[in-house]
């Protein structure tokens, strides 16, 4: 009987090996520094503002600062629920040779401002939390609860997938994305507090 079971077991023991897509601790580690390091950059970036700052428009048809952070805190909730979504669905080994893009290369894909991609209407700013203190409030708690989520969640990131525009992210790259997202626009507040005519105070 040992000698049965002793095969089985090893055959078992494999299985869960290769489909363990749990985050590692260098993983988690990584996500929640990204997530971290891009929520107080954009605190900072907003510290001290003025009502006349945040409204200023370098362009008529460009975003002010609010409006930026209005977009950070809509893409930031809408990611959330896609990650969440994502996780319920079937993981599947196979799925990590379906990944177009390391974790690295996405940041910096994301990040980099001379890319520029036309916002999809519901990311549009229109003004839907009443206030950019309201706006700035959501936005936190939604990132706190993304940060807890990732720093305890046992699910498996790394083999369930998700199409983008540009290529194919699994689930912990998802993470990755939506925090990338919020630096590449805090890039765009700073780019718009440098305007010459920009309020100065």
């Amino acid at each position: 009987m040992k000698k049965l079971l002793l095969p089985l077991v090893c055959v078992l023991l494999l299985s869960f090996t290769i489909s363990d897509g749990g985050l590692t601790k260098e993983e988690r580690k990584m996500a929640v520094a990204e997530m971290t390091n891009s929520h107080d950059h954009l605190m900072i970036a907003l510290h001290g503002l003025s009502e006349a700052q945040l409204n200023y428009k370098m362009t008529p048809d460009s975003w002010s600062i609010a409006e930026c952070v209005e977009h950070i805190a809509i893409s930031e909730d809408t990611f959330a629920g896609m990650l969440q979504g994502l996780l319920k669905t079937e993981a599947d080994p196979a799925n990590r040779d379906k990944v177009s893009v390391g974790d690295k290369d996405l940041i910096a894909m994301m990040v980099d401002r001379t890319n520029k991609v036309k916002t999809q209407e519901p990311f549009e700013p229109s003004g839907k939390y009443g206030s950019h203190e309201a706006t700035l409030k959501a936005f936190k708690s939604a990132r706190k609860k993304n940060i807890d989520f990732v720093n305890t969640s046992n699910a498996d990131f790394r083999n369930r997938v998700q199409e983008f525009p540009f290529g194919t992210v699994d689930a912990f790259q998802v993470v990755l994305f939506m925090s990338a997202h919020s630096e590449r626009h805090v890039r765009q507040i700073e780019e718009i507090k440098t305007s010459a005519d920009f309020p100065k105070n």
